[in-house]
């Protein structure tokens, strides 16, 4: 049997956190009226639909129709179970729960094999550290970090370490204290050889770099070899709890100050984060090895507007920024570009000129995204050469017609025209001819035939009949008052709701009530055990309603309510009707119409 958690302390917990200081951790937040609104974490969007009520203490997405309380949005995001949760937002209220979190139960099963792998990843990373800090063993190797420009300081805040040039010094440690091989082989830290079937390390004589998950847990490690062995960088393989097109290294670390700033830096890589935080550059966070992804995108847009990518400045990171400058783009974010020297990556550019000017010459003196493109077509073209110039200025009006403000465009066509002692007149008609041509080929694109047209919920209004609508506020209202909750139960009289769900979440409702509960949203949507009825309950808290229900508003939609079979009916009779008649069956349709007519007569 899983372990329960008394309803009070459940009840206490929900009182005690706030929805929007837990959200704000995933989701940047800002207030709008009494309602605080961003970007939907569940699915893709590029103006904010996702609406969160401090006063209610729930969440809704107009977009994609997710809601709920500050549960079900941990639940929904991080798969956590029930149990779980409330242990995780008992801990950030200081609540005391009398209840193992290592012992839930059949719950989760699942992951206790991921429970065991971040165990063992952990137990490592301390490890590790203590071997590079206090051991003869690690001394070598951390003056060879400390010779290529690591502080002591950067060395612990990153927790960085040394594994021993041992083949099963890892192997023996990890087995001695219960790992089973299985785990050890699935989570990537030791390697069976296929001859013999013996298990070996797989990182021997290497400095060690931990990486975490967003809350901070040790989920994977990147060794850097000692000399010129090769290769140069090991990483772990992917695993169940390590997958790196959806990692951000230092993600954990720079979230307090990315949220303090409003800004992220982008880096290529972990050596550059560290060299940059050295440099007071806290909000650094860097890709495992591989170039943006749609989830690290997704990650970046939740907590910010504004992202500066920092990559190198050979040919490969350039191209990896305009790519990465693109999607961030995309997704409506502000992008900025630090600008490398020639031949330098940040974590050389740090060794090389110190902190400060870091600071200064290149954080400080970023260029906007439109400006990297003007530096990024330049390349390899020689514009002495006409054709070439050209070329580069049609890419160039291509980039400017996408802008979407006239003062943008007009001040880089009026830096193009400068430039090469173009017209500003010729640029500014060449520019619109650019513009409309890609708009025409664009709706070309869309208009196909048998290209499919995507349309999203977002997208289409919901429109709701009139019984619907009705029904929608009835519950609406009846959420936030008692009374009004059992005076629509005895006016139906033994009538049900015609939509099944409102019904249901109406049976949910009146139970809650009975049990001597008040209206409070958040704690009804931890009664409801449904979840797709809790986003509709979250969906009608959101709703704009008065505060009272006047008893003519009231009797309208009871009205509606009651009304629908009937009209169904009517609606089916005169289908029978007509096809009565179509078979000259006269009598019977005379019969049908008479009923019909006594149909019409009990509408209320």
């Amino acid at each position: 049997m899983a372990e329960r958690i008394a309803e009070e302390k459940i009840n206490e917990i929900r009182q005690s956190v706030d929805i929007v200081e837990v959200i704000s951790e995933y989701v940047q937040l800002k207030k709008q009226g009494r309602n605080y609104f961003g970007l939907c974490p569940f699915h893709g969007e590029n103006s904010p639909s996702f609406s969160v009520s401090p006063d209610k203490q729930i969440f809704h997405c107009f977009g994609c129709g997710a809601g709920g309380n500050v549960f079900s949005f941990l639940m929904d995001l991080e798969g956590y179970s029930f149990i779980e949760t409330a242990i995780k937002l008992a801990e950030k209220a200081n609540i005391e729960l009398a209840i193992d979190p290592s012992n839930l139960g059949k719950e989760k099963k699942v992951s206790d094999d991921v429970l065991q792998m971040i165990e063992a990843h952990e137990l490592l990373r301390k490890f590790y550290h203590h071997l590079l800090v206090n051991t003869k063993e690690g001394q070598h190797a951390l003056e060879y970090l400390l010779e290529r420009g690591f502080t002591l300081e950067s060395i612990k805040k990153f927790q960085i370490g040394y594994s021993l040039n041992s083949w099963d010094f890892v192997t023996k440690f990890l087995l001695k204290r219960n790992f089973t091989a299985e785990i050890l082989e699935r989570s990537g830290l030791i390697i069976r050889r296929e001859s013999d079937n013996s298990l070996f390390d797989r990182f021997r004589n290497r400095i060690m770099f931990p990486i975490s998950d967003r809350h901070g847990k040790t989920i994977a490690f990147s060794g850097r070899a000692l000399g010129q062995d090769e290769p140069k960088y090991l990483n772990s393989p992917e695993t169940v709890i390590f997958n790196k097109s959806k990692i951000l290294y230092n993600f954990h670390l720079a979230k307090p100050t990315i949220r303090k700033t409003s800004q992220i830096v982008l880096f290529e890589g972990f050596a550059d984060v560290i060299a940059a935080d050295r440099a007071e550059v806290e909000n650094g966070v860097a890709t495992m090895g591989t170039s943006l992804t749609e989830d690290h995108v997704s990650q970046l847009r939740q907590l910010v507007q504004s992202v500066t990518i920092c990559y190198d400045s050979d040919n490969a990171g350039i191209e990896a920024a305009y790519r990465a400058g693109n999607m961030l783009t995309n997704v409506g974010l502000l992008v900025k570009v630090a600008m490398m020297p020639n031949g330098l990556d940040p974590d050389d550019y740090v060794k090389q000129f110190g902190a400060e000017k870091f600071q200064n010459e290149v954080m400080g003196s970023t260029v906007t995204w439109m400006s990297f493109k003007f530096l990024y077509f330049r390349r390899g073209k020689n514009l002495q050469n006409e054709g070439e110039r050209l070329l580069y200025i049609e890419e160039v009006l291509k980039e400017i017609s996408k802008l979407t403000k006239a003062v943008e465009r007009d001040h880089y066509l009026r830096q193009l025209a400068g430039e090469f002692s173009l017209s500003l007149d010729a640029l500014k008609q060449q520019q619109k001819q650019v513009f409309y041509y890609e708009k025409n080929k664009n709706q070309q694109g869309q208009l196909t035939p048998n290209k499919p047209t995507v349309v999203t919920k977002k997208s289409v209004k919901s429109l709701y009949p009139a019984y619907q609508t009705a029904e929608r506020r009835l519950i609406a209202h009846m959420i936030r008052n008692s009374e009004v909750a059992y005076k629509v139960q005895e006016l139906l009289n033994g009538h049900t709701f015609n939509v099944d769900e409102h019904q249901a979440i109406m049976t949910y409702l009146i139970g809650y009530y009975e049990e001597g509960n008040p209206p409070d949203p958040s704690a009804f949507l931890n009664y409801i055990k449904d979840d797709k009825l809790k986003r509709i309950v979250a969906e009608l808290e959101m709703m704009s309603i008065n505060s009272e229900m006047t008893p003519q508003e009231l009797n309208d939609y009871l009205k509606q309510v009651l009304n629908f079979p009937k009209l169904l009916m009517i609606k089916e009779k005169n289908a029978e009707k007509i096809e009565a008649e179509k078979q000259k069956d006269f009598l019977k349709a005379a019969t049908i119409a008479m009923e019909i007519l006594q149909l019409q007569k009990a509408l209320k």
